[in-house]
């Protein structure tokens, strides 16, 4: 039987455990090279991905020093892109067949591109997150059985945004156990608890959803206006901005309130009344954004409004309000997706043409 030349495995690994390192071990045995694409590298902090995609590539270097000094373990990330498949299909496409050429091409494999390689995509098909593995059918299903199928990240992370956080040792290597325990002690981590309480009291205080709100995006001359938040959840991330609707309002005036509210925005007159601001809207842009893991505080969907401001070289004066502890504008070039709340970098790139 010819070799497999490359498995490709996809996880987030928030954190790393045995359980992922079982599949890679098992997979590296069938396989001349691993590819481990890390999901969610472009998203900010928060308790359901609270480690970087360089801690958690770290993670991984740790678990498997010999295998990726030697070449067989290659190890990559992969961003999200919650509101289209075929984005993110084709960006793991992209990276594997980068990885493969790069790779592969040292071994004078460079004639007729990836048909020259085997590729199997590796995983056990434990759960719906593991849909993935039917999105390429052009290459093999390498299924690894497990038996670590009983917990999973999700688990670790329960009982690690505690007061006293819980550092399961059994199911984590010893490199990552001490990680998560001087990670314990630092400021992100008491930044993350804050956070991970405030999520766990919403829903008996303000019901599990689905809730309904309006954000704005609203651009002139290159530059964005964003709010940074004041509190909990998403704390000093940047945001639209934007709200929940009020029992008796249409969700385009509450976009527009909002955005009265949290920015201040005016002109050379004053504040920019409300039938000036909604004369700025593109409704044929207008967008619900329903993605159903978007907020961590429940079921939140959103209607997005473009607001497209007259070209000028001042722009529009803005200044924080509400609950918003900053409200400035940024130039689109300087973004990126690690500086946005939940999915709004998402929203941005759909509503703005980035």
């Amino acid at each position: 039987m010819t070799t497999i030349d490359f498995g490709v495995f996809i996880g987030r690994f928030q954190p790393l455990h045995i359980g992922h390192e079982h599949v890679i071990a098992r997979a590296l045995e069938q396989v001349e090279r691993l590819i481990v694409l890390v999901g969610s590298a472009n998203v900010a902090r928060d308790p359901r991905n609270p480690f970087t995609y360089a801690e958690r590539e770290a993670m991984l270097r740790g678990a498997f020093r010999h295998e990726v000094a030697q070449g067989r373990l290659i190890i990559a990330p992969l961003d999200d892109h919650p509101y289209s498949d075929t984005a993110w299909t084709a960006q793991v496409q992209r990276q594997v067949r980068a990885l493969v050429l790069d790779h592969g091409n040292a071994h004078g494999f460079q004639n007729h591109g990836l048909a020259d390689f085997r590729i199997a995509l590796a995983g056990f098909g434990k759960d719906a997150s593991s849909y993935y593995l039917k999105l390429f059918p052009e290459w093999e299903n390498l299924q690894i059985a497990s038996q670590y199928g009983t917990f999973s990240s999700s688990d670790v992370r329960a009982g690690y945004f505690q007061r006293i956080a819980q550092v399961p040792e059994t199911i984590l290597s010893p490199g990552v156990a001490a990680f998560l325990r001087e990670f314990a002690l630092g400021e992100v981590f008491k930044g993350l608890l804050e956070e991970a309480e405030y999520l766990a009291a919403y829903p008996a205080q303000w019901g599990p959803g689905p809730f309904v709100t309006a954000d704005a995006v609203v651009v002139q001359a290159g530059h964005i206006l964003l709010v940074t938040r004041g509190s909990a959840p998403g704390k000093g991330l940047l945001a639209l901005p934007g709200g929940f609707v009020n029992p008796a309002e249409r969700i385009r005036d509450a976009a527009i309130r909002e955005l009265r509210e949290e920015t201040a925005i005016s002109d050379g007159k004053g504040q920019i009344p409300p039938a000036m601001l909604a004369s700025f809207i593109e409704d044929a842009r207008t967008r619900v954004f329903d993605a159903p893991s978007r907020s961590l505080r429940g079921r939140i969907i959103t209607h997005a409004f473009l607001f497209r401001l007259p070209e000028r070289r001042k722009l529009f004066s803005v200044k924080g309000g509400d609950d918003a502890a900053h409200a400035r504008w940024y130039r689109l070039g300087d973004l990126s997706p690690d500086m946005l709340f939940e999915d709004h970098w998402a929203i941005i790139t759909a509503m703005a043409d980035l």
